[in-house]
């Protein structure tokens, strides 16, 4: 069974419903021990993250990541969820992420127009699991003011060009985050929950 973290950030319905049509038999989580209970984990997200990670704290579900990741469960963050596992934003000034990779979460560059809202490739640096079966240069739907710059380039596991290059998929051991919405993105997107449905499966 798969956790999707309720903490009142996002659409959580339409995540639910992606893992659904993929066969994934999924829960959304509204306490720490359903998280607990779970074989793997969902951390979704759309919205301002110093409320994402106050909410987290309130309701003690990122001390519930903290001991999922420590458990080796599989662990998928989406969109604002993927900004969270890093050590901080600058979004309204600097907020402390989970810090599970080095990195900082910074603003699209000025001159850009902000959302960066709409289909764009991606461009996979390092095979993974998780994007098994995905052709390089397919295309997925983004929605967001903010992208990922981590101190580590290995986690990069695919990049976006959006005005520049960002981190678009990142990833280590079989802890992951994704910065556009796969549940938004048709087939391939599709494809990707149904590969972490494996990772899942699979440990």
């Amino acid at each position: 069974m798969i956790a999707i973290i309720d903490y009142g950030m996002g659409n959580l319905r339409s995540v639910h419903k992606g893992f659904e049509k993929v066969g994934i038999e999924v829960t959304l989580a509204t306490n720490p021990a359903q998280v607990d209970e779970a074989d793997g984990v969902v951390l979704p997200g759309v919205g301002a993250f110093a409320d994402a990670m106050t909410n987290l704290r309130l309701a003690g579900m990122d001390d519930a990541v903290y001991r999922a990741v420590k458990a080796g469960k599989p662990l998928l963050g989406i969109c604002l969820g993927h900004q969270l596992l890093f050590e901080s934003s600058e979004e309204w000034g600097i907020t402390e992420g989970l810090g599970i990779f080095p990195g900082r979460v910074r603003r699209l560059p000025e001159g850009l127009k902000v959302p960066h809202m709409g289909w764009n490739q991606l461009e996979i640096k390092h095979p993974d699991p998780l994007l098994e079966g995905i052709p390089d240069c397919s295309s997925y739907y983004f929605v967001h003011s903010y992208y990922v710059d981590p101190e580590d380039e290995e986690l990069i596991l695919a990049v976006t060009e959006y005005g520049m290059r960002f981190a678009c998929v990142v990833g280590r051991g079989k802890v992951y985050g994704i910065q556009f919405h796969p549940e938004k993105s048709s087939t391939l997107g599709l494809k990707i929950l149904e590969n972490f449905g494996r990772v899942v499966k699979g440990c």
